[in-house]
């Protein structure tokens, strides 16, 4: 916290900052916190994050307040890993994605075709998974950050300057992607040239051809206008846009007992919210991107064979996470595997 926001929380609360944004004074103890994800007003992380603070406030009498930050409110993508790192935000909104050169193991949500394809079963799979919630969990505790819950904001869809429906349409194909190493070999997987990028540059990039396309959900495919400047849009749901609620892992632990009741609580209840949230998102913009009659898109449902062969081509990438990215030899991924199947029966 800088010396200006210190004074000013002290001045606030007629008292004592302890530097983890909780603040006593004459009125009792107060919060003040910080919550940083990776969207804008009006998308899905953001909203969530808005809903959560809504929520702690209500719940505490008014005691907790949560400062929500939209996308560039405090840098880049990987700027907000380190300020949660650090303890400069106590809670953040992240994707794996943007973690993976940190937490190997992280990457395992770049594996596509690995979850059903029903987005309400992945997302039962993630509420309940041991392998996530427990290992991988204390993976990420390692670097100071606690995944509370993982959550799906929807099917990923790809959009194109070509029509994108079987392998070889990828070859060569500049393809925007996050940094993770996993998704740069799961699109080498099908021929592509993938490109690490930050979303924020994205639009610019597909516009003047630097990429030829990109992976999201619809949602975000939609309210950051990407379609406008792609022609096609592939809907192949080849894999689920997982983010985290995660919080700094040692102002977590020094939250009083119930605080942190609080805050799970909180979490728990979120999940079926911010599932709905997606859900009425995604099929929202899915009605505008078909209507929009300026920009027209052309939408290409791929055929469950169609599919088949984009997954016999990624499956492999499941070895090279066991033998080149996982340190704990894969034992996450055959944990989450078995869970996924004993979920199917």
């Amino acid at each position: 916290m800088s010396l200006v926001m210190l004074s000013m929380v002290i001045a606030a609360c007629g008292g004592s900052d302890d530097g983890n944004g909780n603040a006593s004074g004459d009125g009792g103890e107060t919060y003040n916190w910080k919550f940083v994800t990776e969207e804008v007003d009006g998308q899905v992380q953001y909203e969530y994050a808005e809903e959560f603070a809504k929520r702690m406030n209500e719940k505490s009498d008014g005691a907790v307040n949560i400062d929500v930050y939209e996308f560039g409110g405090l840098g880049s993508e990987t700027d907000q890993v380190e300020q949660l790192q650090n303890g400069t935000v106590q809670m953040a909104i992240m994707s794996p994605g943007f973690t993976g050169n940190m937490v190997k193991e992280g990457q395992i949500f770049a594996l596509h075709f690995l979850f059903p394809d029903s987005v309400e079963q992945t997302q039962q799979i993630l509420n309940d998974s041991e392998a996530l919630n427990s290992d991988l969990r204390e993976l990420y505790e390692e670097h100071s950050i606690s995944p509370l819950a993982y959550w799906t904001e929807g099917a990923m869809q790809w959009t194109s300057s070509k029509p994108i429906e079987k392998p070889a349409d990828f070859e060569n194909f500049k393809m925007r992607t996050q940094t993770s190493p996993l998704i740069l070999k799961s699109y080498e997987a099908y021929g592509a040239d993938p490109t690490p990028m930050s979303w924020s540059e994205l639009y610019t990039a597909l516009d003047r051809g630097t990429v030829e396309g990109q992976e999201n959900p619809i949602f975000f495919i939609g309210d950051a206008s990407f379609y406008e400047v792609q022609d096609y849009m592939t809907l192949s749901n080849h894999n689920n846009y997982v983010a985290m609620t995660t919080v700094n892992t040692d102002w977590y632990a020094g939250l009083d007992d119930e605080m942190k009741t609080m805050v799970d609580e909180t979490v728990k209840e979120m999940q079926d919210w911010v599932f709905e949230e997606q859900k009425k998102q995604n099929e929202e913009y899915l009605e505008t991107i078909k209507n929009d009659t300026e920009n027209p898109t052309e939408i290409i449902e791929l055929t469950e064979e169609q599919r088949k062969a984009f997954k016999e081509k990624a499956l492999p990438v499941r070895d090279f996470y066991r033998s080149d990215v996982s340190t704990v030899d894969g034992q996450v991924l055959d944990k989450l595997l078995e869970e996924i199947e004993a979920s199917g029966e």
